[in-house]
Parts: structure tokens; sequence; C-alpha cells
């Protein structure tokens, strides 16, 4: 019965946490993310392409990360298969991460996200 009872509170303790991070994603109760970035997503965009000339962008959202919101990128450069994800400080405009992901790597973060939703 302990069992059943320490599990319940682990559950629960999970879903609060969870609440707790989707407001904060969402802007629920201090205001939207969206209003908190001072840089539109275009002007980060053209930012982020200067790490990867001559890509295309892919994929871009808004997202907190480590306490910092970013606008994260997903580059494709013609003529490989790398994808080069470069992350933009929404605030300062000033870029806080670039890193190459391959096929592999790719293959690798589909699957993680995947189990993640299950």
């Amino acid at each position: 019965m302990k069992i059943n009872k320490l599990a319940m509170a682990m559950v629960c303790g999970g879903l609060m946490a969870a609440m707790v991070a989707g407001c904060a994603i969402t802007g629920t109760g201090g205001g939207s993310v969206v209003a908190k970035a001072k840089l539109s997503k275009s002007e980060a965009e053209k930012i982020a392409l200067t790490k990867a000339p001559g890509g295309t962008v892919k994929e871009g959202e808004l997202e907190m990360e480590s306490g910092v919101l970013i606008w994260s990128f997903d580059i494709a450069t013609p003529g490989s298969k790398n994808i080069t994800e470069v992350a933009v400080n929404a605030v300062t405009g000033k870029i806080v991460a670039v890193d190459v992901e391959t096929p592999e790597d790719q293959a690798k973060e589909k699957a993680e996200d995947a189990k993640k939703k299950n």
C-alpha cells in the first residue's frame, strides 16, 4: 500500500512540474513568452543564417533553455545531409550556440522526442 501512495505522489508531482513548465513556456500568469522576446522570428532567423551561409531554415521555435529565452533554428545546407542548429538569444540577438547534427544525431533526437511524447 505504501508503494501505491508513493507512486501516486510521484505521478502527481510530475504532473505539477509539467503544468508549471507549461505555464512558463506559454507565459501563463506572466505574459506571453513571445512578448518577452525583443527580436522577431525573422530578425533572429537572419542572424542564425550567418552561421550557415546559403542554408534554408527548416524549423524555428521560441523556447526557454537553461533560463534563457532563445530562438532555435534548424538549418539545412545544400550539398549536406547535416543540419546546423543555431540558438539566438531572443532578447540580445547574440548567437549562444551552434551545433551540427549528422543524420544519425537527427534520428537519435527524433527517437528521444518520440519517447518523451509517450
